[in-house]
């Protein structure tokens, strides 16, 4: 890991994106990443009330039920998803949903910090039950494992709340996004190719190292706004406190989901375990803490992948 920011966990079979999250918008760029590998500690769903369904609990394959624990492989920092907090505890979106998750099937989390690469083919050989990575399902990963989908991401503008800008129409504009993302790649640079084959202004964009230093390019003016993954605008958004606001829809959607070893029972456990964290209310609480409840599902799918 480094402090460099790097390519986006929602297309492909991705690097994994290292940016270190702050709990307040700042100016300076991503820290250094983590100790990818270690063990790391564990942590508990915050304000959330999830507790054991025996109905659900018992569906869970006796070797894990058996053993107590949902071992998680997980690569981090993806904030607000999943990343470390000052203390050194992981923290986030991902971790209190899979906290909730663990708890309703009568089980306790033990996160296990790996290259990001690392993760599905651990989940094959067994040395953990489940990934959380923010993985986006695709159907070339549906071949090695199943997913269990809970969220829907895509990308995602921000601008302020006094300059309006347009995604589609972005021709003159001044975008800011992380380095080396799908959206300073692919995304800027098609819209861009469309203005200038069109006459009209070129795009500018703005490459930052950290994702914060991009979002305050946004809020001090130096750009009219900011593109990035769905879950992490929306993080920025909540973190900056009302200098910045949503410009447009998400678009270019896809599923997150967690990957489980192909054709075990286990998917379908989680499955209903979303599903019943999905009716309680919990599951849009622990989205309201983060800000991202625009990626919300409204039930829980096996192998959803769009592509």
């Amino acid at each position: 890991m480094s402090s460099g920011c790097q390519v986006r966990r929602g297309k492909s079979w991705r690097i994994a994106a290292v940016f270190a999250a702050s709990a307040v918008l700042s100016l300076s760029a991503c820290a250094s990443g983590t100790d990818s590998g270690s063990s790391a500690p564990e942590t508990d769903t915050t304000g959330v009330s999830a507790e054991k369904v025996d109905a659900i609990a018992n569906t869970v394959p006796a070797p894990i039920k058996d053993s107590g624990q949902l071992v998680v492989g997980v690569n981090i920092p993806y904030a607000p998803n999943e990343f470390k907090d000052p203390s050194g505890k992981i923290v986030g979106f991902d971790v209190d949903l899979m906290n909730a998750i663990a708890a309703t099937l009568g089980l306790k989390a033990e996160y296990r910090e790996a290259d990001f690469a690392k993760i599905i083919p651990s989940i094959q050989g067994g040395t953990y039950n489940v990934g959380m990575s923010s993985f986006t399902d695709t159907k070339e990963r549906e071949k090695s494992v199943d997913f269990v989908n809970y969220f829907n991401a895509g990308i995602l503008w921000a601008q302020r709340p006094d300059a309006p800008v347009d995604p589609n129409n972005a021709c003159g504009k001044k975008v800011a996004v992380q380095a080396t993302t799908t959206e300073e790649t692919d995304e800027l640079p098609a819209k861009n190719k469309a203005c200038i084959d069109a006459g009209k202004p070129a795009i500018t964009i703005m490459p930052f190292d950290g994702q914060d230093a991009a979002a305050n390019a946004v809020a001090l003016g130096q750009a009219d706004a900011m593109s990035a993954d769905s879950p992490v605008t929306a993080y920025a958004i909540k973190q900056s406190n009302g200098k910045l606001e949503p410009a447009g829809e998400i678009f270019d959607s896809a599923p997150y989901g967690w990957p489980v070893t192909k054709g075990s029972p286990l998917a379908q456990s989680m499955q209903q375990a979303l599903d019943h964290l999905i009716e309680s209310g919990a599951y849009k609480e622990i989205a309201a803490k983060w800000g991202v409840e625009n990626g919300m599902i409204e039930k829980a799918t096996i192998n959803g992948a769009v592509n």
